[in-house]
């Protein structure tokens, strides 16, 4: 402490130690000395159960204080954790982590984009080529092919697929749920 006797009762001071000579506290003392130490440590031995109990007393009268104004644990954790965050946005290499990941976003929205128009421009080209046409009109014989099944069976031709079942022939559903 600076001053002596700062923030203690009125009935505890501060006193300095002395050592003798030797400097490491271990001496011959006198029979007096001895007693007069003895009684200067039960002393501050008092003082300092007497400050934790003074100490415990102001915790929980702080405590009471914060319970009553609303101020909880998790509260007050949430608060620092806030608050830490706050400084790490406001930190330097945040902001320099920020900008390059900005940048960065960027340039791949950028790169996606020319991916894009790429391929769209690749697939139209497919779609023009001769291959393609021959394929798509391959595609169109085979439906056209399949439809004039279906028209030939009005006509009395039958396709395998073309024929209803009758209520005879259908199978009998299976009701359970699995």
């Amino acid at each position: 402490m600076d001053a002596p006797s700062q923030g203690l009762p009125e009935h505890m001071t501060d006193v300095p130690v002395d050592t003798p000579a030797g400097g490491d506290g271990v001496g011959v003392l006198s029979e007096v000395e001895t007693e007069e130490l003895k009684s200067e440590l039960i002393k501050v031995e008092d003082e300092i159960a007497t400050l934790r109990q003074v100490l415990a007393a102001k915790e929980k009268h702080a405590a009471e204080i914060k319970r009553k104004l609303g101020l909880t644990p998790f509260n007050e954790l949430k608060q620092n954790f806030t608050k830490g965050w706050q400084d790490v946005q406001a930190s330097n290499a945040y902001k320099k982590t920020q900008a390059t990941l900005s940048t960065a976003g960027s340039k791949t929205s950028s790169a996606i984009s020319s991916v894009g128009s790429v391929l769209s421009r690749t697939l139209g080209e497919i779609k023009e080529s001769p291959t393609f046409k021959s394929f798509e009109e391959s595609v169109g014989n085979l439906k056209a092919k399949v439809i004039g099944n279906e028209n030939n069976a009005k006509d009395g031709y039958q396709s395998p697929t073309a024929t209803t079942p009758t209520a005879e022939e259908k199978l009998p559903q299976d009701s359970a749920p699995f």
